[in-house]
């Protein structure tokens, strides 16, 4: 009998979804961990947003399954899915605490409780006194964050994030980066949709890379970033580079007090380290470059787009059945 407790929150099993002739999401499968913070990737079109769409209902798949925390996806499980989208859906001629009664109440809250936690999340936004002004009176960036309180006012499981910060000064997108954490802490499951990767990396702990509608790439974010190190250190030092360091060792990017090196095939990281201090090199700093996301995201659909059958891979991660 399958544990629900220890079941991805959402678990998505061959899934496929077609416009016409336009296949958008090409028998995709994945497990998401429970309380996880899950980075979906993908340029422009890979089918991503389809596949948003299938998760929350709004669609269905044509084959395959969706499962939530181990049970079939159904009309039911919307309501523990907060999902922020891309294209943002507030009504501009209403009221903002008229509004989020009013969705509050869609998704199962009773009147008072809908209030209670507006003008709590309205608070921890510094927005208490936009309650009975319409949205359109609100600049972008409040329209985002009431937004945002609207997808978590109902507390809800899953939350699905498209562009969270899109519109967003500094200061805010840091006070929303800051609740989506707490709720993660909470035990709310994230999926997070974006284009900024450095933004992945400092929030997510999974990623799923999706390409021309196929899963390519998931895993740990750490584990990822390992698989495709290229054995690079970066070296910080005090005077002079000795020129035998150049002799020896591949180096690049130099700075007055910084050099990368390229380890040598079968050298470890204490190999050039003590080579360094042999060479008499005053060494300030020594740290391995792990690759970021966004090269790894350009090499894997680079390469991919040169080969005709790309194949999904997957990083020290369970198959999607693991949990079960």
């Amino acid at each position: 009998m399958t544990d629900l407790s220890s079941a991805p929150v959402i678990e998505v099993r061959n899934v496929r979804k077609a416009y016409g002739e336009k296949v958008a999401v090409d028998d995709v499968s994945f497990a998401m961990p429970p309380d996880a913070i899950l980075g979906l990737l993908g340029p422009n079109g890979a089918g991503k947003t389809s596949l948003i769409r299938m998760i929350t209902t709004i669609t269905a798949p044509d084959s395959g399954a969706i499962y939530f925390s181990g049970q079939p996806l159904s009309g039911y499980h919307p309501r523990q899915i907060g999902y922020l989208p891309e294209e943002r859906g507030l009504y501009k001629s209403m009221f903002v605490g008229e509004q989020l009664l009013y969705l509050g109440q869609l998704k199962g809250m009773s009147a008072r409780d809908a209030e209670d936690r507006a003008r709590e999340w309205l608070a921890k936004f510094e927005l208490e006194g936009q309650w009975k002004k319409k949205v359109e009176e609100l600049s972008k960036g409040m329209q985002q964050q009431v937004q945002f309180i609207a997808t978590v006012l109902h507390d809800p499981k899953l939350l699905i994030l498209d562009e969270p910060f899109s519109g967003l000064d500094p200061v805010n997108a840091n006070r929303m980066r800051a609740e989506i954490l707490r709720l993660h802490a909470d035990g709310t499951a994230v999926i997070f949709s974006t284009h900024r990767m450095e933004q992945v990396e400092e929030l997510c702990e999974y990623i799923v890379l999706i390409d021309h509608g196929r899963n390519i790439l998931q895993g740990k974010v750490r584990d990822i970033r390992r698989e495709f190190n290229e054995h690079r250190y970066r070296l910080t030092y005090s005077g002079a580079l000795p020129a035998a360091v150049g002799e020896r060792h591949h180096l690049m990017n130099p700075t007055v007090s910084t050099v990368d090196i390229q380890l040598a095939p079968g050298e470890s990281s204490n190999d050039l380290l003590r080579s360094l201090l042999n060479l008499g090199v005053q060494i300030q700093g020594f740290q391995e470059l792990l690759p970021s996301l966004n090269e790894i995201f350009i090499k894997r659909v680079t390469r991919l787009d040169k080969s005709a059958t790309p194949e999904p891979r997957t990083a020290t991660t369970p198959s999607a059945h693991a949990n079960h």
